[in-house]
């Protein structure tokens, strides 16, 4: 489970760098594509509801009986992910904006992602430093079953569709290097 953890972990981490380089062309003057950057942050939005905050959930809970002086840490992560999606989701109106041909200033768009990238990596930092091993040194191989039970039904078949649904996307990411944090 923690290997699943840790490729969802990776596979994130993809799919803000194929921001980040949109984020790069925009920054240049140059008009990225973004009916891709939409397909990009309705997975990550999909994602957020329907993969990660189920499991975050279970993490945190079971950390805090485990091992309950890593909750301050447990607590930040917690509010940091919870800020995330707002902030996702005024891009995603912003997006919509955008391909509706309304105006809209590129240059405040353009920080606005650039910052929610810069809070989702530093997300993605603790995760990898902070919950990772907390996981792997406090949780028990029960833990780790109810961890993998705790996937919503049908989670695979979701992921399925979505990598139908956005075949760009996935072309992207094939290409897409893992970056460093």
């Amino acid at each position: 489970m923690l290997n699943q953890l840790r490729l969802d972990h990776a596979n994130m981490a993809r799919m803000l760098h194929v921001l980040q380089l949109k984020q790069k062309t925009l920054v240049s003057g140059e008009r990225p594509d973004f009916q891709l950057m939409r397909e990009v942050v309705d997975y990550i939005l999909s994602y957020m509801d329907g993969f990660a905050s189920p499991l975050e959930k279970i993490c945190v809970e079971r950390l805090q009986e485990q091992a309950p002086e890593h909750l301050p840490l447990m607590e930040q992560m917690a509010s940091d992910y919870r800020k995330l999606k707002p902030r996702l989701s005024r891009l995603s109106n912003d997006i919509d904006m955008i391909l509706m041909d309304n105006v809209l200033p590129m240059d405040r768009f353009a920080e606005a992602l650039k910052a929610y990238l810069d809070a989702h990596r530093a997300y993605l930092r603790h995760e990898r430093e902070g919950l990772f091993p907390l996981i792997d040194k406090h949780f028990s191989e029960e833990d780790m079953e109810e961890l993998r039970q705790a996937l919503p039904e049908g989670a695979e078949k979701e992921l399925e569709r979505l990598q139908q649904a956005y075949p760009e996307l996935y072309a992207e990411l094939r290409g897409a290097e893992v970056p460093s944090m």
